[in-house]
């Protein structure tokens, strides 16, 4: 810890020098993972790690009997399977079944982030596996107190009578649940130091963003809002039930109590003569769901379209069930989001806003009083306070959201939180707000009138904290040309606005870069062009539909998207959005055959009976209707093929291209 009187400024501390980045990880025990692999294999040796030995102390003594903890061995997962993978399939919440360790809480924020490809890829490095360069050796990644730490593993698991103790696998050899949750126990000091915690810890510890805790036996009115902004904007999401009695307890409708859920979506879909709002959440146990509306074999399912039926229920008790927002309010305490700014905060008429962030690294003393001193330099140090503007605008609903996270000793293990907060002051004196919870971080969102404003951390307790302090602010897009927008949907957008809308999507997509990936595509796709209700209906845009749009757009072949290659995109867009709109006259969001053809024939193009019934078996549902992203993908790949076609043509009906060519043509696009 800091001594008393020192501080780490915005501007010395961790992050300043890019020590702490994801591309400047800091080394947890110092220890290098290339360097480390690289002895090992230089030596013909499987690594074994000594700052976290195949031993009792690695396990914790409290978390079984002693005479049970003795019989507890540890076996590389060479030793357990004849062909270990560290991935099988891609990485899925459905890999993983919790153990003995009582880590619902992490396993449930891990859910989340299997959902999350741009968080999991943070996390989970690519650079290791059984295949190639094994050595015994793994590292994972996990953002402590403002910076990123690659911790170092070896591969041996603690096992008990032929079990895993801890968490297992749904594939028997693929093991990076097993490995992630061993890094993150050492990470905390030992397996015992998960047994028990909190998710909300485990989210930001995944991500490095901001979370927030919202009662659902005191929930916000506009809750409904922030579960669609916060699934619509790809956050982490998670959920909790209450310990009456004991925890784990598996009521007769199957929820458990005193229990860590993942949330996994939230959609409003057509029921019945109107729309009903619904949650789906995932256990993970891995088995053991809800029983009641909305679970996989009730009633309520058969009021709902056949294909809409088709793309939410997965009908296997693999722990994951749907349930109504009303029951999930019942059965449930707390819901957790959280994502890099408050994007679950971002709903309703709001347009061309962004967040902010300000962060300060200090010091708190009780010895100090709270305050910057004004006064001589010979008065004694005050406790510092943060200076903040709230823009001369008034989005809805929420403008600012402040975070104050407390950083324990790196050497104490079980670390106690100290119940710490904030109090907001405006023209340096008037105490707005207050807020303070024994929790290692405080976190609360407010709507504050155009000002000047302080946030001042304390302690209710006589102990001394480092502390960081992040600051949200959400800003209008005009206020500054290195703001970036919230994203605005193409039909929403006036025709003397659409230059600039294009570039403010694209600015805050591409994370200020000068071109833009599949993945980055698949987010602004699924979070700008899918807010409406019923272009949503027929399903999110996948990974692999992206990049065969991008390809299509990509004029110089290298698997990106410039500014102007989306521009023309983002009008092909709007003239698709405009089209599916009009074709589609039952607003069921979705096109069947007629209408289909209808559409193409819109977009100035024609097909003959025979494409036309190919297109609907290559893009539609087993019902044969097609939603707006697989109608987006369908239009795009026919006009571009059909333009290809005309221009190799060069105005005859036959054409003639090289072997290479014709290749290039339909294996990239």
């Amino acid at each position: 810890m800091l001594a008393p009187g020192s501080a780490l400024t915005s501007d010395e501390g961790w992050q300043a020098t890019g020590a702490g980045s994801l591309q400047n990880l800091k080394k947890f025990n110092n220890q290098d993972f290339t360097h480390l692999r690289a002895l090992c294999l230089s030596q013909g040796l499987l690594f074994e790690d000594a700052t976290f030995p195949a031993h009792l102390s690695s396990i914790g003594h409290n978390v079984l009997p002693e005479d049970v903890l003795r019989q507890i061995q540890w076996k590389r997962p060479t030793e357990l399977q004849r062909n270990p993978h560290l991935v099988v399939n891609g990485v899925s919440r459905f890999d993983i079944m919790q153990g003995e360790i009582g880590d619902c809480w992490m396993l449930a924020a891990l859910g989340s982030l299997t959902l999350q490809k741009q968080f999991l890829e943070n996390v989970l490095p690519k650079d290791q596996g059984f295949q190639d360069n094994y050595a015994g050796i793994f590292h994972f990644r996990f953002w402590q107190y403002g910076e990123w730490v690659d911790v170092v593993i070896d591969d041996q698991l603690p096992i008990l009578n032929g079990a895993y103790l801890s968490v297992h696998p749904r594939t028997s050899n693929e093991f990076w649940p097993s490995l992630l949750e061993k890094a993150y126990a050492k990470l905390r000091g030992s397996y015992q130091s998960l047994h028990g915690g909190y998710l909300s810890d485990a989210l930001v510890d995944f991500t490095g963003g901001v979370q927030v805790q919202f009662s659902l036996k005191d929930p916000p009115p506009d809750l409904e809002e922030i579960l669609k902004a916060a699934d619509r904007s790809q956050c982490l999401m998670g959920c909790s039930t209450s310990a009456q009695l004991k925890r784990n307890i598996e009521l007769r409708n199957g929820i458990v109590q005193g229990h860590a859920y993942t949330v996994t979506g939230a959609v409003k879909i057509p029921y019945k003569n109107g729309w009903k709002h619904i949650i789906r959440i995932w256990n993970p146990w891995g088995h053991g769901e809800w029983k009641g509306p909305w679970s996989d074999n009730s009633p309520q399912w058969d009021h709902v379209e056949p294909q809409c039926r088709e793309a939410l229920l997965r009908n296997k008790d693999d722990g994951e069930f749907w349930m109504s927002c009303e029951n999930f309010q019942e059965q449930f305490s707390w819901l957790y989001i959280c994502n890099s700014t408050p994007t679950f905060l971002d709903f309703g008429d709001q347009q061309y806003t962004t967040w902010s962030t300000d962060r300060h690294i200090n010091l708190w003393s009780p010895a100090l009083p709270t305050g910057r001193s004004n006064s001589s330099s010979g008065e004694a140090p005050r406790n510092p306070l943060y200076i903040f503007q709230v823009p001369d605008h008034d989005p809805k609903p929420y403008n600012v959201l402040i975070s104050l996270m407390q950083k324990h000793a790196e050497d104490t293990r079980d670390a106690k939180n100290l119940k710490i907060g904030f109090f907001i002051t405006k023209d340096n004196s008037r105490v707005l707000k207050q807020t303070f919870s024994l929790a290692r971080d405080v976190t609360c969102y407010f709507t504050l009138r155009p000002g000047t404003y302080a946030v001042v951390p304390a302690s209710t307790e006589d102990q001394g904290f480092e502390f960081l302090l992040r600051i949200f602010l959400k800003r209008d897009y005009s206020e500054s040309s290195n703001s970036l927008p919230s994203p605005v949907p193409p039909m929403d957008v006036p025709r003397q606005n659409e230059d600039s809308s294009y570039k403010a999507v694209f600015l805050r997509y591409a994370k200020q870069g000068s071109d833009m990936d599949a993945l980055q595509l698949q987010q602004l796709l699924n979070e700008v062009i899918l807010r409406d209700e019923m272009t949503s209906l027929g399903g999110r845009f996948s990974f692999d539909s992206c990049r065969g749009i991008l390809a299509l757009m990509d004029l110089h072949s290298n698997g990106r998207l410039t500014l102007q290659e989306f521009r023309s995109l983002w009008q092909i867009l709007a003239e698709y959005t405009d089209i599916f709109s009009k074709a589609d006259r039952n607003r069921s969001g979705f096109l069947d055959v007629s209408e289909l053809k209808s559409a193409i024939q819109m977009a100035g193009l024609a097909v003959s009976e025979q494409l036309l019934r190919l297109l609907v078996l290559r893009y539609g549902d087993t019902a044969g209707r097609v939603g707006f992203s697989d109608f987006v993908c369908c239009l795009l790949r026919l006009k571009t093929m059909t333009r290809a076609f005309q221009n190799l043509a060069e105005g005859g009906s036959q054409i003639s291209v090289t072997s290479a060519e014709w290749l290039t043509l339909v294996m990239y696009t």
